[in-house]
Order: C-alpha cells, then structure tokens, then sequence
C-alpha cells in the first residue's frame, strides 16, 4: 500500500485505465498558512424577514445560462439550504484510510432527525471528527451514524435544533428518476468553494464501479456516469434534476483531464436511510464474490449460450451487461463454488442481471443461503451459497500498543489483494512495530515465536511481552504474501504505557477506549559474551584492532522536538572508555534525551543506553551503557591531543549505509570552517563554529559514521553525520558527512570520565570565516594581516560574525558581537581557526579586540551557559507539540515573540485542521497573553472540550495571524512532559482532563504515533 486514501482528496478521481488517479488538487488539508483564504468562509448576504423569504442572489452569476435558467435557479434556490460543506478529521491511520483532514460536502436527507448523506470515503472507517457548515454559514457538530462496508456513501448525524436562522428541509431521494439524458446538476463545495453549480447530463446507468488504486474503492454496484467537471471537496454533492430531486450521489471523477464524474446510485442510501429512521439495523450480505458488468459479446466468449442470452434479453429488453465473477476470495462463502469467469444467471430462480437487485436479495438473506446459478464455460452450475454478515468482515475496532495500531483484516483489503479475509493488518506501522518502511499493508504471521492468527490471538500474546523485550515478528505484505519477513522489534510500553482497545460507537460517533493491559516489567538485564570481527587486509595492527572501540547505536525518539525530521537513526559510535561505558556519536543520531537508546557491541550484545552529554554546537553527544553488562574485549579509543594536518596521510574506517565496514588509507583535503545551511521550513538543530574535515576517498561520502585513524591506531578525527537544511525539489533533508579533528573533544571527555558534569559556556554568535582581501575591506590593518599570516601559515583568515543568537536575558547595552564584527583576538590570542574559538568554553568573560564599521574595539564579551539551551519541558495540545522556542531557533530569529513554539503537529488533529503550522509562535489565548509554556497550558486546560478558542499567533517571519480552533479532548488530550531525573525514563508524564490532572506517573502519551517522514507535518507525539 502507498498509504494514501481515497478520503484524503475531497473528490476522487479515476485515472484512465485504473492506474492511481490521485491529484494534488483533490486534497485540501487545510494545514498551510498560504491557503488559509482558500478556506475562509464567504460572508453571508443579510437577510430580513421570514424564512421564506431569503434568497441567494449569487446563485443567478453562478448558474449555467440557457432557456431553462429561470426554472433550474427555483429549483437550485430550494436545494442549496440542504446542502452543508463538510470540515472533518480522520483523527488516526485504519484500514485504507491514513490520517488526515480535508473538506467535502453533504446534504440533509432527514430535517427532524438530522440526518446527512455524504461519500463512505468521506466518513471512513476508522475515527472521525468533524462539523458542517450550512449556507448561511451556521456550523454545527456532527457525526457518523452509519458507513456502508463497501458502496461509498455513509451518513452523518447533527442536531437540527443548533439551526436558528434558516430552515432545514430535507432533499428527497429519487433513484427512480435516473435517466439517461437527464440534465443535472451538482450542488456543492467544489474545489473548496462554498457554494459551486456544475451542470451535466448523465450518459450512462450501468458503468462498473470505478477503482482508486490502492485504497478505498467501491465495487459490486454500478456507477452513472456523467460530464460535469467536478473536482476537489465536491465528495457527497447531490445531484439533483429540475425538479429538486437528489437522483444520484456524487463520488469520483477522472484525473486525466477528461470532464467525467462518477456518481453513486441512491437505491442502497435509500434502504439505509429508511432503516435508520425505523430503527431498524441495516442489514448487509455479502458471499465474498465480486462481480463485474460485462456486455453480452463478453459473456458469449465466457461461456453465454444462445438459448440463455435469448431469454436474458427477452426478460430485460433494455440491458446490455450481464454479470460476471471477477473476484473470488479464498476461504469465503463462495470459495470453491465460483469460479472467476461465472456468468450469473439466476438467484433464487430469479432471472438477475442488476447489481441493485442482487444487493436486495443478499441483504434480506443474511444467515440463510441463497441459489445461484451460473454459467460456466457454457455448462450450467447451480451452488448454494450461505449468505455471510458484511458488518463482521469490517472492522469496528482496533489495539494500539508500543506505537502500533492493528485490526481485522478487512473485506476491503482482502478484496482487494484478493486474499482470504483473516489475519492481524498493521494500520499504523509505528513505535516499535516500524518495520522497512512505513507503509502500510503488513499482516502479522507471529510475534514471539506464537501464530498470531487472528486480533484476539495477537493481544494474548502481546500482553505478556514485558516492557523493553527483544521479540522476533514475521510478517507478510498484502502485495507479497509469497515472502515472509522477519525482524526483531524492541517492545516499548514504558513510553507507550497503554495497551488500547478502540471501539466504535454510532450512538455517540465516537470510539470508546479502554485500556487492556498493563505493561509488565522489564525483565533483568543479565551480563552476555561476545568477540569482535577481525579488519582483514589492512597493514597496521593498531588499525585493524580499532573495531573492538566501534558500537552500533540506534536511537527512536518518541515524540518530536526541536524541530528535529525523524523519529528512528541509527549510526556508528566510537567508544571513549570501555570502563566507564562511554560511547560517542553524532547528533544527527541522537539529538536529544526524550528517547530510547539500543547499543549493539560486537554484533551481539544489546545494551541499553543513556544520554550523559549533548554538545550545544559541535554535533556530537556522548551517550553510555553499563559495562557490567558486557563480557567482550571492547577497546577505549586513544584520542589524538594533536590537530591533524591538511595533506596528512590517515587511515579511513567508516560504516557505509546497511552498518558494512569499510576502510581504505587516504590523506586529508581539506579542513575548513562549515557552513551548514540553516532549514528554512523549521530551525533544527546543526553544527555552527565548527572546523569540518574531508579526505580523498570515495569511501567518506558513502559512511555517515567512521573515524580516522592514525597508524599506531589513535583517533586523529570522528567521521560524523551533519544534519543540514531540507531540500526544496527533494523534499528530504540533506546530510552532509564530515570530519571533526579529536582534540576539541578531550576537555568534555575528561570531566565526564572523573564525573563532573561539563559546564560550557559559550558566544551567542555564528562566525565565517574570510579571507584577507574581504578583511582589509571591512577596516582590518595591514599589521593585523601580517599578524594573521605568522599565525596560520596554511589558512591567512579571519571570522567574522554572521548572526547573533538571540539571548533571552540580554540586556540593552551589554557589550556584546554584533553581525559584521570582525573578530581579532580572545583572551589576547590570535583567532584564525575554529579550534582556537574553543577557549569560550571555559571562560565567564572574554577579552576581545574586533573590528566593527573599520573601527578597532577592546570589548569584554560575556559568555553565555550551555546547560540550558536542551528542551526540558514540552506540552501536547489538540495535536500540537509546543515548547520553549530551542537554541536552533533562536540562531535563526532575531526576535523571539514568546516562550511559546509549535514544534510539529500530527496529521488529523485540531491543529493541523485549522492550519496552526510548526514555527509558529503562540501570543495569546482567548486573548490573554501566554508569554510562556506555564501560561499556554494553564490558559488552554480551562477551555472547555468541543468548544472554539481563539490563538493569537507569529509566524516565523514576524506576521502577526489569528486562528480559532475546537478542542478535542477525547482524541487528543491536553499532555504535559517534563524532564525529571527521578523517573525512569527521565520524563514525567501530566495529562489533563476539563482542567485537572487525571495522571501523573511516567510518560504514557495519547498523541498519534510519530511517522518516519521527513515532513515537518508528519506525525508526531506519544502512542497511547
């Protein structure tokens, strides 16, 4: 699967030929700021007077022109009261649908009971939350009541008393008056408008359902089939005739430029509707057959007789198409009965050639068989078949745990792929279930060595799996079911606390949750045996023995910070001091401590690991294990004191991209002052004064991670990874793969190895270095150049600041480097390389000569600490994450417009509904001021559920904008983590609930689970 649904384009569309007809059109998300006037609601014209009196008076420039205009505006008048635009979330990834939010249309089909059909598409299958919109533009909640398992449509339910100001009328359904050459018209919310009137005339009656691709298509019915040019949010438009009738309802279209729309029949709306409102179940048989229209010069090549096509026609004088088995599902009713090719004749000794007709007859029929017959290959079958419950074959319900999301295969899926209708679907590939890739389309074969057959199997065994175990899973992809997968998975249930069952509602519309089990303990580390490879081919000892101080480090962060892209890395750590466990690694790889960290040694043995320090600008973070642990002759890295030399020969040792060694003797390019650009889509964190290495092999650009080594095998410099800006045509985030010279991180190392914990102090500025042309340009003597060539004979350059960070206790006039400063000295010291920067770290105050505007200062320069610039504290709310505004941010702006940040947003939240968008600052609350996260949160715990608030906003390019949202507390509750040394994962977990606190203990998040995308929009938060 591609994971992308049908739902996610307000209007479906089919391409020529059944290939994938989605169109970036068709979705309207709602999530960026650049469209936000796309979906601002018109303003209403005034009315005076009685109900009856108001009138539209755009519908006469909006209406097609010709003889009848006078006639379709009176009928459209009437009809557009019924329709409603619809704004909805599909709050969480099930079954063919991902999560998401869009926009679509409805119209009222029963005023007393508020009742509204729309597209099945629409409402989906899985959760939904969402409002409509009526004419005069009054919003109202609503919900589903009932979604077809196969045909596209379903109905929503609002309460027609919250509709004051114009009357509501119910259109009828007329499915009898669907004629071929009748002119039509779609009545809806076309391409995101409010109100849109297409024209048309329907050319067929009996085109076959048209197919989407991999996601959610329609079948066993027939499709009208029209010319009106609809497009995106036109899903669930009537189509109503002169006379005001809704005759059809509007579902897909092409894709390929062609003026074709698809509409859905209303005869199976109409038995639902009916049922409803008698409140009656809507019954629904199926035997797990597709059948197909196919015309009568088909059917002969199938098998037809002469003697049954002269009957067929005689009975139905008007039909050209007669059914055909397309698609037998394995193991279902109908398995070994049908056979692929079968013409159907009768049912129940009834002459049939209608898919409406067979509708009726496996709908009344469920639990009872029914008689078929069939022709095959021209000979006459006769089966029985016993008529099966389509409600039990789609899912109603699903389990979350450690990340993941599964249910029941669904009949969708399996008649899709054409496989038996059973097993475990991955919904939501994540957490700990994330296998080679995101998408979705697993099904669970076993997981700890136990067949999982079926969901009720899978919870027994995973209940019993204790908190941060290693287990083996198998498992198949739907388009693969010939290969079985094997992996093992790392079981996550102290981030992920909760085992979850959801449950369907249609009384209230909501998915009922309730926790199935409680995670049991981890079970006691116990010490393991190993030995390491040995680096063959290489003609120093010392060398070669250096794989005993490498260690594979992967590191999944369940929660999205600091604007950080991914949620799962892996890389190659060195180990600094196997006594003491310490292990370095590049911050591309472990960017933060909100996270679980596995160290692999040897191959063989794994480790927990823990984050013991993160340098605040040279992108690395050391990290450790416990040593007890590991019975393997792993070796400490001998770190060079002695910066190493452009055109120095070394010895590369790197980890190409599937953890291969590698190695090859090279010498060195360059080393250079790096410039990692910054990422304009949202500040994350990079390596800023910092010198880079590079040598001369092509090794380097294949290895993120590595070091090089000298021949009596002393590390002269890490191989890291350097997460830079995202690339626009791309879309995915540049990497670039660097040296960084040993000797810078040895004061670190030593405080961490005799247990103090490195205080740093450092500049609030970005320096670049210049040459001496550019130097005596901006005011540099002649004695200071000739200063600059005695001291760094191989690099004559200077730094000069390019940006300041913005501090947040700064005050007016401390002394301080501003852009342009051309910096001279610290401490009397010469600067011309990065690496003499590195006195800032140790010094409250610097002395410092500058040239500023071709003026040489004396300044003293305070330093600022670099304990505090890691976020602590972070707050999920309606699908946001928000925290402090973290370093990177404050690199990148000038000014900070509060402390409080929207860091990421999960796909089918409030927040991505309303198009609140990472870095965004919040300002206000319901116009309060909330200058910081402990404000936002006691201001947004008060707001009561399902009810607007207003944010006062700043985007990143100082614009001021205002949204109002609607909180939703059942599917994304208001959580607060906050860093704690006490617990055991480090954070704490607070979770509000109509603004108390309703748990406390560890982190046990609610948020959708975290997509490895590189989408700022992706999703993001704890799994609960």
């Amino acid at each position: 699967m591609n994971g992308t649904s049908p739902a996610a384009r307000s209007k479906r569309k089919e391409p020529p030929h059944a290939v994938d007809g989605r169109h970036p059109k068709h979705h309207r998300p709602n999530g960026d700021l650049s469209v936000a006037d796309d979906n601002t609601p018109e303003t209403p014209d005034d009315f005076e007077g009685e109900y009856e009196e108001y009138e539209d008076p755009r519908l006469s420039a909006i209406l097609p022109t010709g003889a009848d205009t006078a006639e379709w505006q009176a009928t459209i008048q009437s009809v557009v009261r019924n329709v409603v635009s619809i704004r909805f979330c599909q709050t969480c990834s099930f079954d063919t649908d991902p999560a998401l939010t869009s926009e679509a249309t409805g119209f009222v089909v029963d005023a007393e009971r508020g009742y509204i059909l729309t597209n099945r598409h629409v409402v989906g299958s899985g959760p939904f939350w969402g409002y409509c919109i009526f004419d005069n533009h009054e919003e109202v909640d609503a919900y589903p009541v009932y979604r077809d398992p196969v045909h596209d449509f379903g109905i929503l339910k609002f309460d027609p008393k919250a509709i004051k100001y114009m009357p509501v009328a119910a259109l009828p359904l007329r499915p009898d008056l669907a004629k071929v050459g009748i002119e039509i018209r779609v009545v809806g919310n076309d391409a995101g408008e409010k109100l849109s009137i297409l024209s048309g005339v329907i050319s067929r009656l009996d085109r076959n359902a048209p197919e989407y691709g991999d996601g959610y298509s329609d079948f066993n019915t027939c499709y009208y089939q029209a010319s009106a040019a609809a497009s995106g949010g036109s899903s669930g438009s009537p189509v109503v005739n002169i006379d005001g009738y809704a005759v059809a309802l509007q579902a897909g279209g092409r894709a390929d430029g062609a003026a074709t729309d698809y509409f859905l029949p209303l005869d199976r709306p109409l038995r639902a509707l009916k049922c409803l409102q008698e409140g009656n179940p809507i019954t629904r048989g199926d035997i797990q057959c597709q059948f197909i229209l196919k015309p009568f010069d088909e059917c002969r090549r199938l098998g037809l007789t002469p003697e049954w096509e002269a009957q067929i026609r005689k009975a139905f004088p008007k039909e050209t198409n007669m059914l055909v088995a397309e698609i037998v599902l394995p193991k279902g009713p109908s398995h070994e009965k049908i056979e692929e090719g079968d013409v159907l004749i009768k049912v129940n000794g009834e002459l049939l050639t209608q898919f409406i007709r067979l509708d009726d007859t496996l709908d009344s029929s469920v639990g009872k068989t029914v008689k078929l017959m069939l022709l095959r290959g021209g000979e006459e079958v006769e089966v029985e078949i016993e008529v099966g419950d389509l409600h039990k074959i789609t899912p109603d319900r699903f389990v979350s745990v450690a990340g993941g999301s599964f249910h029941s295969l669904s009949y969708q899926q399996a008649r899709l792929y054409g496989v038996a209708c059973q097993g475990v679907y991955v919904c939501e590939a994540g957490g700990s279930w994330r296998f080679e890739n995101a998408e979705n389309g697993w099904l669970i074969q076993t997981v700890d060595h136990k067949k999982t057959p079926d969901l009720e199997t899978f919870i027994e065994v995973v209940k019993n799996i204790p908190d941060k175990a290693r287990v083996v899973v198998t498992y198949k992809h739907l388009r693969d079911l010939h290969t079985l997968n094997t992996t093992i998975i790392y079981m996550d249930r102290h981030w992920s606390k909760k085992m979850k069952l959801a449950v369907r509602n249609d009384e209230t519309g909501l998915w009922d949750f309730s926790n199935l089990a409680e995670p049991l303990p981890p079970v006691a580390p116990v010490p393991r045996k190993a030995a390491f490879i040995q680096l063959e081919h290489t003609s120093h000892p010392a060398v070669a023995d250096l794989v005993r101080s490498f260690v594979h480090v992967s590191c999944t962060m369940p929660v999205k910070l600091d604007g950080f892209p991914k949620n799962r890395k892996w890389g190659m750590g060195l180990v600094l001091d196997a006594d003491k466990g310490l292990v370095v690694i590049s911050r591309a790889i472990v960017p933060y401590d909100l996270c679980d960290i596995s160290i692999t040694i040897a191959d063989s043995i794994v480790v927990e690991g823990k984050v013991v320090f993160l340098h605040p600008l040279q992108n690395y973070a050391i990290i450790q294990y416990d040593p007890k642990l590991v019975d393997a002759p792993v070796l400490s890295a001998k770190l060079s004191t002695e910066e190493i030399t452009q055109g120095a020969s070394t010895y590369f040792i790197g980890y190409n991209r599937i953890g291969r060694i590698v190695h090859a003797a090279t010498t060195v390019t360059e080393i250079f002052a790096v410039t990692i650009p910054a990422n304009s889509g949202g500040a994350r964190y990079r390596a800023v004064n910092v010198d880079a290495i590079t040598v001369d092999t092509n090794l380097s650009g294949q290895c993120g991670s590595g070091v090089l080594v000298a021949q009596d095998g002393t590390v002269q410099a890490l191989w890291l990874t350097y997460l830079g800006e995202r690339n626009a045509s791309t879309h995915r985030d540049e990497e670039y793969h660097l040296g960084l010279a040993t000797p810078t991180l040895l004061p670190v190392v030593q405080q961490i190895q005799q247990g103090i914990d490195p205080k740093l102090r450092m500049l609030s500025v970005e320096f670049r270095a210049i040459q001496m042309s550019q130097a005596r340009l901006m005011g540099v003597s002649e004695e200071w150049i000739h200063q600059v060539s005695l001291a760094n004979t191989s690099h004559h350059q200077l730094f000069m600041v390019t940006k300041r960070t913005f501090e947040r206790n700064e005050q007016e006039g401390d002394a301080a480097l501003l852009e342009g400063d051309v910096l001279l000295t610290l401490n009397g010291k010469i600067i011309t390389k990065i690496s003499d920067l590195d006195i800032m770290y140790s010094h409250e105050t610097l002395d410092a000569v500058i040239v500023r505007d071709c003026q040489e200062l004396s300044l003293k320069l305070p330093t600022v600490a670099a304990d505090d610039v890691e976020t602590d504290r972070a707050v999920s709310f309606c699908g946001a994450i928000f925290h402090a505004p973290h370093h990177a941010v404050r690199q990148q702006i000038s000014k900070l417009f509060s402390e409080v940040y929207v860091s990421a947003r999960t796909r089918g939240s409030p927040a991505y509904q309303y198009g609140l968008a990472p870095t965004n600052f919040i300002t206000h609350v319901n116009g309060k001021p909330t200058p910081d996260l402990e404000s936002f949160l006691q201001a947004v715990v008060k707001i009561p559920d399902n009810t607007y608030f207003r944010l006062r906003a700043m985007t990143f390019d100082s614009v001021p904008w205002v949204v109002t949202m609607k909180k939703n507390d059942h599917y994304f509750p208001t959580m607060e983590l906050v860093k704690d040394a006490t617990e055991e994962c480090g954070w704490r977990r607070v979770t509000y609930e109509g603004g108390k606190v309703i748990q406390g203990e560890g982190p046990d998040g609610v948020v959708a689970p975290a997509g490895e995308s590189t989408d700022m929009d992706a999703d993001s938060g704890l799994c609960d």
